[in-house]
């Protein structure tokens, strides 16, 4: 099958079973996300929805988490992976976001990467889910979801599978399609048992059709 005709059924395919697809980060506005995106690093959404609600009770804008001390914080978050690292990242974001952009989220993915804890990954999820922005964010489920359906050849890291995904996939679409991957990752193409009897994609499947 060539490289079109497979993103082709693969999209359409998620168009019919998935057509609508979000994160699933509990949040209210950017600064919420970006906390939020900051805590999954390694660790589950549903563990980061569990913290974040007192964490946005006791410091509901940026500005008030830009004035926290870290004890304070760290106690609230010290149940996610690597609280004192997180810690150190959310206060600096927060105080990267007052002193560097007024309060305002950037939007250009550059720019997100000056904030404190957020790489490209984060940048991208940001600028998507936040901005509709054409923008790939290629975590663990993305890239091995990608690498396992046949949608990425021989993606040797994150950014290379970032650049062989948006490449096919319709600008449009870019921002709905990182949910796909991530939530069929989540969910089906699982890391150590994959339910494969369960997925809808196993005509199209370099994964499935080797096991077969």
């Amino acid at each position: 099958m060539r490289q079109l005709e497979r993103f082709k059924q693969a999209i359409a395919y998620f168009l019919e079973h998935r057509p609508q697809a979000e994160t699933e980060l509990v949040y209210t506005d950017p600064y919420e996300l970006a906390v939020a995106v900051i805590l999954s690093a390694q660790c589950t959404d549903k563990r980061v929805n569990m913290i974040t609600p007192a964490l946005f009770r006791q410091y509901p804008t940026a500005l008030s988490l830009a004035k926290a001390k870290h004890e304070e914080v760290f106690e609230l978050i010290r149940s996610c992976s690597y609280p004192n690292n997180k810690t150190k990242n959310i206060i600096g974001m927060a105080k990267a976001l007052v002193n560097d952009f007024n309060g305002k989220m950037p939007s250009d993915i550059d720019e997100l990467q000056k904030l404190p804890g957020i790489g490209r990954k984060s940048a991208n999820v940001l600028a998507a889910v936040i901005f509709n922005k054409p923008a790939m964010a290629v975590d663990t489920h993305v890239f091995r979801v990608a690498a396992r359906i046949g949608l990425t050849v021989n993606a040797k890291n994150p950014y290379q599978a970032e650049m062989q995904l948006i490449k096919h996939i319709p600008r449009d679409l870019i921002p709905l399609a990182h949910h796909w991957l991530i939530l069929h990752g989540r969910y089906v193409c699982q890391a150590r048992k994959p339910k494969c009897d369960e997925c809808g994609l196993q005509a199209i499947c370099k994964y499935y059709q080797s096991k077969s």
